[in-house]
């Protein structure tokens, strides 16, 4: 068992999506980590034990990586594509309630802000980290934003923003949070976003970097 799991981690950390994939080179016309987690669900080890084992401990070490610049996006959107064929196979266990997940995370990019590359990569490293991420996409308000607190009012909330113009509109989104869900943790991040910026607005956490977030969330439910 140790064997495929350690190899379902080995194709996610290095982005070996499936068979046919030709990335990485050094793994043309292997198995990818599509049909290895289909290949360890059938012959009988449980879903939690391949997130557990192989995934997170695999986009802890992209995120690592990631965060010491010894890999960059290119490399870290291969791994989330090889993470997303592992999780299409996992999440039916997920929906039935057979198999948990450590919490919510709602996540998008604040309103008037339409890049969503950081959010994406965020939401891929949390959900490789055994969370269920509800993502709002980008252009996303506070009213968006309350909405989807009522229906999970105990999820934890992220907010992005590239653009300088837009962090008002996060200062905005963290006050009518606050103001209706006093107790949610809110985390910011992107490229203006300073750990200053985030005491100043009221936010609870700021990360330049996705492992950050991932370690931050690991914490509160810990």
């Amino acid at each position: 068992m140790n064997e495929i799991l350690n190899r379902i981690a080995q194709c996610v950390e290095f982005g070996k999506i499936n068979k046919t994939s030709p990335y990485p080179p050094g793994m043309k016309d292997q198995d990818g980590a599509d049909e290895l987690t289909r290949r360890a669900l059938e012959s009988g080890v449980k879903p939690d034990e391949i997130l557990e084992n192989a995934l997170i401990p695999a986009m802890a070490n992209v995120g690592n990586k990631f965060s010491k610049k010894e890999i960059y996006v290119p490399q870290m959107l291969m791994s989330a594509k090889a993470m997303n064929s592992a999780m299409a196979h996992l999440k039916p266990f997920f929906q039935s309630g057979e198999t948990k997940r450590k919490g919510k995370f709602i996540i998008g990019t604040v309103s008037g802000d339409l890049h969503d590359i950081g959010k994406n990569l965020v939401a891929m490293m949390i959900e490789g980290g055994g969370w269920e991420v509800i993502d709002l996409g980008v252009d996303a308000g506070a009213e968006k934003f309350l909405k989807a607190l009522d229906e999970h009012s105990d999820a934890i909330v992220g907010l992005s923003a590239l653009l300088t113009t837009t962090m008002e509109n996060m200062k905005k989104i963290v006050t009518a949070i606050k103001e209706k869900y006093p107790a949610s943790k809110i985390l910011i991040g992107g490229a203006p976003v300073t750990k200053e910026y985030c005491e100043k607005i009221g936010a609870d956490f700021y990360s330049p970097d996705p492992q950050g977030a991932v370690n931050y969330l690991k914490q509160l439910v810990s």
